[in-house]
């Protein structure tokens, strides 16, 4: 990706963030405290940028390898404190603007609205469903909790391949859309220390990088950007030895790193030097023009 940058992360009440109050920084621009999801440290409530752009006819998508309730995704679209709410969570979603979210999380959801508010699906085969993008607003729970890696639950790949397909064939003739897909699990990896778990899920999140690198190349209007909410066990890869890689952990909790910012397609040019996290949003509103947007009557 030819464009880097670096963000720092700190949240309003704390040098070590959380990822809700990371996200939030991404998803609404602004600084707040750790276990809040997008509203201020004084619970104002501040709106998001799927929602921002939902006004201006754009469509909005997220996958996530966790619960979709869980802080990052929900930063999104929740407006809540604390981030442990996830029934609470999972209500708001169902009640959002986001037009496709994939992930896992079934237990936090009541069926019956589920199935009366949205095309609800919770089978790996229906993410290749031809008709799935005829349908108006998608949620897909493949798991009680996070997906569990199996032949038979989807990746972050393939998710973020069938949210690319849904919002593309419904934003043909509309401004465009927002998709936000994250492999949850390499910050679980981090927490838990272990190299082969974090291996795992990067080969995923990569493959996931390379699904919407070749939609940015067919497409030429599509800008993507790769980073993280915050570090993670301060791995250090130290000298080889022989054909070897050693890994050291530093803690089982967040750290200070600051964070690496990849940038690709119009407008990533924005994203080099360093930056706070909330500059993250501003940028992609830049980039977007979102001030001189025109609504338009894709969103119903």
């Amino acid at each position: 990706m030819p464009f880097t940058g670096f963000s720092l992360t700190h949240s309003s009440d704390n040098l070590v963030t959380d990822s809700a109050s990371s996200a939030t920084a991404w998803a609404a621009g602004i600084k707040t405290k750790n276990k809040f999801l997008s509203i201020t440290p004084q619970k104002e409530t501040v709106p998001t940028i799927p929602e921002l752009l939902y006004s201006k006819g754009f469509l909005s998508g997220l996958v996530a390898t966790s619960s979709i309730t869980h802080a990052t995704p929900a930063a999104f679209y929740a407006h809540v404190e604390p981030r442990y709410e996830e029934k609470f969570i999972a209500n708001q979603l169902i009640e959002s603007s986001i037009s496709i979210a994939l992930g896992g999380g079934l237990k936090f959801f009541n069926l019956a609205d589920l199935e009366k508010k949205t095309t609800f699906i919770s089978d790996k085969e229906s993410l290749f469903d031809e008709n799935l993008k005829d349908s108006k607003r998608v949620i897909g729970l493949f798991e009680e909790g996070g997906i569990v890696r199996s032949p038979e639950k989807p990746t972050q790949n393939e998710m973020t391949e069938s949210a690319l397909n849904f919002l593309s064939s419904n934003t043909q003739d509309c401004s465009g859309f927002f998709l936000m897909s994250e492999g949850s699990q390499i910050d679980w990896a981090g927490h838990d220390n272990n190299v082969k778990y974090m291996l795992a899920e990067f080969a995923d999140f990569d493959d996931s990088i390379a699904v919407a690198i070749e939609f940015a190349k067919q497409d030429k209007e599509t800008l993507i950007l790769v980073t993280a909410d915050h570090a993670t066990g301060g791995l250090v890869l130290q000298k080889p030895r022989g054909s070897s890689v050693r890994a050291q952990w530093t803690t089982t909790s967040h750290d200070l790193s600051s964070i690496n910012i990849y940038a690709y397609g119009p407008g990533a040019e924005k994203f080099s030097g360093v930056m706070d996290n909330t500059e993250i949003f501003d940028r992609m509103l830049e980039v977007l023009d979102y001030e001189n947007l025109d609504s338009n009557n894709c969103v119903n």
